[in-house]
């Protein structure tokens, strides 16, 4: 059976030019003592976008690992797919999140709802799990909302699973469950009989991304209290660890972390709880890669960073157009972004740490990082001149992806 390793981090390379300096991240945390395995990870929107396939994910993966020598594990991820768009990414992929958030709501059959209430009704009154100090209670009616909520997409998630398997074979691939991208976070009650609802089901999971509490904005910091995150992230990890027992889940199980890049202010929390109860985790990142790639091209001056500056110009324009496929993961004032005239004129250090996620620097602009980062489809529109670029400075970019991945994420979190 194909296993995660304790540690993994999903690693989004929109464009599939950044998989080495990625690779190097991940093996100077190996020559630190911490083995961490790269899922290279692309969503299905983001090949429409650009127009790849998930066959080019595939290829540089393995283009990257078996030029560096890597000889550990490492995935494929088809990232938040569905019924819909699972077909394409089965033969190139071993890593399969199946996203049931648009399913979650949805009502199962009275029939099947009846059955699922009778199987567990045993947990009625309350549920005690080790390492959780508060009693959990849990009433008829709990059970029924939780039932109503979440049965038909632990239902599809299975549905998913055993369409994969299929082509795969039992074993062949790991599989995540996702349920992130919803309004409300799920309590750990909730948590609990969804993982029991996947046992029955048959999803061998080895990894699970609920909704946390806060805003989980892309490339940019949490919002949110942090020490609430924290009581939620280490109540989901007892309830992860009693439901493995009691529901007889694959042992590997453990949570992910999705839109977890730039949580810096988490990340103190997530390093000191796994260390205290010595959990695994899997970290998702995506987006970062193509701002440190700006970021780079902005560094290196001349003709790359009026390259740069057109890609924000132009997003400025189309502002609205290209933050809506995001609405519900960016927070834009948009009275904080900086004109084109203003932009224009800016030399590449003014420009670069505006960019860049450094919160002590009086520059850094989130409003302008959350643009860009939404504005990849402008590069993709002239992928031949951007191409270009990355190769012409690849050392200077390769730098800004390594150190963003290994100083700002890893050492922050795992040394």
């Amino acid at each position: 059976m194909k296993k995660l390793g304790k540690y993994s981090m999903g690693m989004g390379d929109r464009f599939g030019h950044q998989g080495y300096a990625q690779l190097k991240a991940i093996m100077e945390a190996a020559k630190n003592g911490v083995g961490i395995t790269p899922v290279w990870n692309k969503s299905n929107r983001e090949h429409m976008i650009i127009g790849t396939q998930p066959q080019d994910v595939r290829k540089e993966a393995d283009a990257v690992t078996g030029a560096a020598g890597f000889t550990e594990p490492y995935f494929v991820d088809a990232d938040h797919i569905n019924l819909d768009t699972v077909e394409r990414f089965i033969p190139a992929s071993d890593f399969f999140t199946i996203d049931v958030a648009s399913y979650i709501g949805k009502r199962a059959d009275d029939s099947k709802i009846d059955t699922f209430l009778d199987r567990v009704k045993k947990y009625s009154g309350r549920i005690e799990i080790p390492g959780i100090k508060r009693t959990i209670r849990c009433s008829a009616d709990q059970l029924w909302g939780i039932a109503e909520n979440y049965l038909y997409a632990a239902g599809k998630a299975g549905e998913i699973y055993r369409k994969i398997e299929k082509s795969k074979g039992a074993g062949n691939f790991v599989t995540e469950v996702s349920m992130d991208e919803v309004a409300t976070p799920q309590t750990p009650l909730e948590l609990f009989f969804i993982l029991l609802m996947l046992g029955e089901e048959k999803v061998p999971v080895q990894t699970i991304a609920p909704k946390f509490s806060g805003r989980f904005n892309k490339g940019v910091d949490y919002v949110g209290d942090p020490s609430q995150f924290a009581a939620e992230f280490e109540e989901d990890l007892m309830v992860i660890d009693h439901a493995i027992r009691e529901f007889r889940l694959p042992s590997e199980l453990k949570i992910s972390i999705h839109s977890g890049s730039d949580k810096f202010a988490l990340y103190p929390h997530i390093g000191s709880i796994l260390k205290k109860h010595d959990k695994g985790v899997h970290l998702k990142t995506a987006g970062t890669t193509w701002l440190e790639e700006i970021i780079g091209l902005a560094e290196a001056g001349g003709e790359a960073l009026d390259f740069a500056k057109s890609i924000y110009i132009q997003a400025l324009e189309k502002t609205e157009e290209l933050c809506a496929p995001y609405a519900d993961v960016i927070d834009i004032n948009v009275k904080m972004l900086p004109s084109a005239g203003l932009v224009r004129a800016w030399n590449s250090r003014k420009f670069a740490s505006s960019l860049r996620h450094d919160q002590s620097n009086p520059d850094y602009n989130p409003n302008m990082r959350q643009l860009i980062h939404v504005a990849y489809k402008l590069a993709a529109q002239d992928m031949g001149h951007f191409f270009r670029l990355l190769d012409e400075h690849k050392e200077i970019v390769s730098q800004c992806v390594f150190d963003n991945m290994f100083t700002r994420h890893i050492k922050r979190i795992f040394l």
